[in-house]
């Protein structure tokens, strides 16, 4: 048995569980900072490497922070003392601790964000929105989840359900279409989803729960859900199912139905790596709330 972890054990566990070949080609997920060669007996966990993130995982001793979403989104120039990023970088150096990004990657891979979401969700008999062709992966990997209530609901509860599962947020719950038509059939996509409005019409979704929705590209979702039932009810053959408006859709706070990674990331990851090391490091989640939002009027 080793006496003691070192972060590129842990880096390949990581990106055994949350391959870096699923990333977006835009994307640039993996170790941002750290030495591979030092050690690791505590990982903390967190959407966001906001500041606050960081120094609640320096005060409790981590030696890497794991998070979704990447401290260097777009191409930086400098990470200097003329911004925050650069004085995190500092901190984290400092400190001696590690920085790794599961983006895309976790989205896509088996037990990661999108299952995470719709497992807290209830849902059953998963596949992936868009799939990965992966020879390597023994299960179905992809972008976004779709699945099934095991009984239909109206769409009223299940965005209760929704509300229920998600840490509190100032930013709330939004839901668009007939509150009472039930539902049975959900696509998920955790993150930004209002580019995937073709895939989620296409397989026959009755709500469509993601983030960041913008008034444009939902109204001319909406209206374009209520025109095809409109079509269907007058007898012409228009999208998928009946009557009832589809997708109908739930717009959730981004960092909020992210964070429900961590009910599977908190267990796999230490498992993962006890059963290829014989160490179990400690693992903690952040239960910070980094939405932006301070108040909702």
């Amino acid at each position: 048995m080793a006496d003691a972890l070192r972060l590129e054990q842990v880096i390949g566990v990581l990106q055994e569980l949350y391959p870096l070949r699923y990333a977006e080609d835009w994307d640039a997920p993996g170790l941002i900072v750290g030495d591979l060669c030092a050690p690791v007996h505590a990982i903390h966990c967190a959407v966001d490497p906001t500041p606050q993130v960081v120094d609640e995982a320096i005060e409790q001793g981590a030696d890497l922070l794991v998070t979704h979403h990447p401290l260097l989104f777009r191409s930086v120039h400098e990470v200097s003392g003329l911004g925050f990023r650069g004085e995190i970088i500092r901190r984290l150096i400092e400190h001696h601790c590690a920085l790794w990004v599961g983006h895309t990657n976790a989205d896509a891979a088996y037990r990661g964000v999108a299952e995470g979401v719709a497992e807290a969700f209830g849902l059953q008999d998963l596949t992936p929105l868009l799939p990965i062709d992966d020879e390597l992966s023994e299960h179905q990997v992809g972008l976004g989840r779709v699945g099934v209530l095991p009984q239909a609901m109206s769409l009223r509860d299940f965005a209760m359900r929704v509300k229920d599962a998600l840490p509190f947020t100032q930013a709330g719950v939004q839901v668009s279409g007939d509150l009472e038509a039930p539902v049975s059939r959900v696509a998920v996509l955790p993150g930004s989803g209002d580019s995937m409005f073709d895939d989620v019409r296409a397989c026959g979704a009755d709500v469509f729960v993601t983030s960041d929705l913008r008034h444009h590209p939902a109204l001319d979702a909406i209206e374009q859900a209520r025109y095809e039932a409109a079509m269907r009810g007058a007898g012409v053959a228009l999208g998928s199912g009946d009557g009832h408006i589809r997708p109908a859709l739930i717009n959730t706070p981004h960092s909020a139905i992210e964070s429900l990674w961590f009910r599977h990331a908190g267990i796999d990851i230490p498992a993962r790596v006890q059963e290829r090391y014989g160490v179990r490091p400690q693992l903690t989640i952040s239960a910070l709330n980094t939405d932006p939002w301070s108040l909702h009027i």
